[in-house]
């Protein structure tokens, strides 16, 4: 594809989703030495959410938010905007702790779609939130067996409302070229990422949290959170940096900060959606090893997402969200060999985030009682969901130390302590990510020219490096 392909698309600029519901006008930054009973280190939808919830549960408690930007510059205004069920690490739960245990946390995660959604319409936040569930779609013979193999996988852990489809009956849903089979569960609803931030943080600060932005974190110790402006004092300290908390001193090999890109097109045609479908707006996805997500957005865009270049030499992050052109041409040629009829569409923005990455790939969240520290995240790219079951059992956490509670469902979910190794260090890690990514293209090229019923080894080959397995 031409270079012209990528001419006039606006990169950065954090995401597509701030250039449409504009940048927020940013909160005053810490003035000095503070003290409160919990400081939350990152103004994402973790921290946003911890800090709603606390503050729902105990109303006196003096709750301080410090966000080194804004409120949703990282991940939570860049994602791809899939509200759903999806777990990082749930297959390893269940050898750690029982296939019992993991059906729990994957119940956990079913209800917290509903539970987002109803938080959200409660507070009155308009984040164009639509509750079409998630259809993922085969478009090789190897895809559609790992997809039988990934339906029958998530019936196994009581998802009974998720169903199967062939070919025409995916096609009804949404004619995606070549498509074969597609799997749907109803837990799944598609929402604009900064919509849903930007209303998070004001019925944060409505409920009486104090939000400073533009007041970056440098160190987390017991007790104590510093800044360049002065230092909050608290018996809790709760870390909810996901990607970025590489940047924290004695962090940088705790969570890869995985990169990923996404593109909008320009809004639709009604004739170009009658030619694609999609009139149930679900979250789509697909079965390839370096997988897509997409999105029908409410104002009739095709938002569409990739990993591109997927990590960044010594845990480094971007600035203000540009991707490669390269990555840019790659995902539009991905929507049009999905979409052929908009092989004409005009792609109106790209841009790319961060996203958390345990050695394990598993999502967890912890609070250590005897210095007070807390933390949540490595969600691996299903965060939007996630942070909100993370938010409400750190809550319980620091009810259950403050003697305020008991010990709840949450608590008791197999993903809260868990403790993984660090990343390796240094070039090692930089080449075993872009490694194994390669090994995932190359192995979707194969399956794809070979027209291959089974998946390739190459791609168990990346498993093993990525320690997926």
């Amino acid at each position: 594809m031409s270079s012209g392909a990528v001419r006039g698309v606006v990169n950065g600029g954090i995401s597509f989703w701030f250039a449409d519901d504009g940048l927020p006008a940013v909160r005053e930054p810490l003035a000095g030495d503070r003290s409160a009973d919990v400081v939350i280190v990152g103004g994402g939808y973790t921290g946003l959410w911890t800090a709603y919830y606390l503050k729902k549960a105990a109303p006196l408690l003096d709750v301080t938010v410090l966000e080194q930007r804004f409120c949703g510059y990282g991940a939570s205004g860049r994602n791809g905007g899939w509200l759903y069920n999806g777990i990082a690490g749930r297959d390893r739960y269940a050898a750690l702790h029982g296939h019992e245990a993991a059906v729990r946390l994957q119940r956990a995660m079913n209800e917290t779609v509903d539970d987002v959604v109803r938080a959200v319409a409660e507070e009155g936040i308009d984040a164009d939130v639509h509750q079409g569930g998630v259809l993922e779609v085969a478009r090789t013979p190897a895809q559609l067996a790992r997809l039988k193999d990934f339906h029958a996988h998530e019936l196994s852990y009581g998802e009974r409302d998720r169903e199967l489809y062939g070919a025409r009956e995916t096609a009804e849903r949404v004619r995606v070229a070549g498509a074969v089979g597609s799997s749907w569960t109803p837990h799944g609803a598609r929402v604009h990422p900064v919509k849903l931030v930007k209303g998070l943080a004001a019925a944060v600060e409505a409920l009486g949290v104090t939000i400073h932005e533009s007041t970056p974190v440098t160190e987390i110790a017991a007790g104590r959170a510093v800044t360049p402006y002065g230092t909050v004092r608290a018996r809790y300290v709760l870390r909810c940096t996901e990607g970025f908390t590489a940047a924290l001193k004695g962090e940088k090999r705790t969570w890869l900060p995985m990169n990923s890109s996404m593109i909008a097109t320009e809004p639709l045609t009604p004739e170009q959606w009658a030619t694609i479908g999609w009139q149930g707006r679900e979250a789509l996805g697909d079965m390839a090893h370096a997988y897509l997500y997409a999105q029908r957005t409410a104002d009739g865009r095709i938002a569409l997402g990739g990993r591109g270049v997927p990590y960044r030499f010594g845990s480094r992050t971007d600035n203000d969200g540009r991707t490669q052109p390269e990555t840019v041409r790659a995902l539009r040629e991905i929507l049009v060999a999905c979409f052929p009829a908009l092989a004409g569409v005009r792609v109106d923005h790209a841009w790319s985030g961060v996203l958390g990455v345990p050695r394990d790939w598993c999502a967890t969240v912890t609070l250590d009682r005897a210095s007070g520290l807390g933390w949540a995240g490595g969600y691996v790219g299903s965060g939007v969901a996630t942070a909100n079951l993370a938010a409400r059992t750190l809550r319980d956490l620091v009810r259950l130390d403050s003697g305020d509670a008991g010990g709840t469902e949450l608590t008791a979910l197999p993903w809260v302590g868990h403790q993984v190794r660090r990343w390796e260090p240094e070039p090692l890690r930089w080449l075993g990510v872009q490694g194994m990514y390669a090994t995932y293209r190359a192995a979707d090229r194969r399956e794809t020219e070979r027209h291959a019923t089974n998946s390739s080894r190459l791609a168990r080959i990346a498993d093993r490096v990525a320690g997926r397995h």
